[in-house]
């Protein structure tokens, strides 16, 4: 069994004395892991950091096996941001989001395009927060989760829409939701189905952004599984609101 993908590097950890295990979210075979044989060796190291764009050829005797991978660079992205610790920061969120939540070896392209965009955006240095909010309705889209942010639940209307239902997932108008704000979610500008495609978000946007997305992949991908966001995610947040914080001042 082989082939052979276009690749995003998720995660690496040593194995055995030699070898790095590999995750990788592919093109066209999804998340998948495979053995790097004498991986650990400094130079062979260089292309498995996190965030890296790889040429990959998999290869097992079966097809459920871990399978063995041999890659070659493409893109040093995690090199480019080392002196960026934000954008580093939302690197490492995206990969480890889509290694916790996304199934193995199942095909995501719109998970992996949505990757590969955010990565240019983090590479520019241009709206990559809310680049990768947007990043996660994907994900959420992806796992049979997808909010519903185009017309009122209660009045079937498309404009003024300015919450979410925490229970459904639906948007609110502002005028529908206003007596139960409290209970509902604020629906930031950028995530409504008639943004702008080049709406400017402001930090406190990006912040609501987060909370709504956090909130359905903790409640509909994370908990069911006795599991939580993943820890990079939770300092991705932080390392924002800290910027918002040094920005309102």
């Amino acid at each position: 069994m082989r082939w052979s993908d276009d690749a995003l590097v998720l995660s690496v950890r040593r194995h055995g004395e030699s070898s790095l295990l590999v995750h990788l979210l592919t093109r066209s075979h999804g998340r998948h892991a495979g053995l790097v044989r004498g991986g650990q060796r400094p130079k062979a190291r260089i292309p498995y950091q996190i965030g890296n764009r790889l040429s990959v050829t998999w290869s097992a005797r079966l097809a459920e096996h871990l399978g063995f991978l041999q890659g070659e660079l493409v893109e040093g992205n995690a090199a480019r941001l080392i002196d960026a610790p934000p954008r580093l920061a939302c690197l490492a969120a995206a990969a480890a989001l889509a290694d916790a939540a996304l199934p193995e070896r199942e095909p995501h392209p719109r998970a992996y395009q949505g990757l590969i965009a955010l990565l240019d955006a983090l590479e520019a240095d241009a709206g990559w927060a809310s680049t990768y909010v947007a990043w996660e309705m994907v994900v959420l889209a992806e796992l049979g989760f997808g909010l519903d942010l185009e017309r009122c639940a209660a009045t079937g209307l498309t404009d003024d829409l300015a919450y979410v239902s925490p229970r459904t997932g639906r948007a609110v108008s502002q005028a529908a939701g206003e007596p139960y704000r409290e209970r509902l979610l604020a629906l930031p500008p950028f995530l409504r189905a008639d943004a702008a495609a080049a709406a400017v978000s402001v930090p406190a946007d990006v912040l609501a952004g987060l909370a709504l997305t956090g909130h359905f992949l903790e409640r509909r991908a994370f908990a069911p599984h006795g599991r939580a966001l993943p820890a990079a995610r939770t300092r991705f947040v932080d390392v924002l609101k800290q910027l918002a914080t040094i920005s309102g001042r």
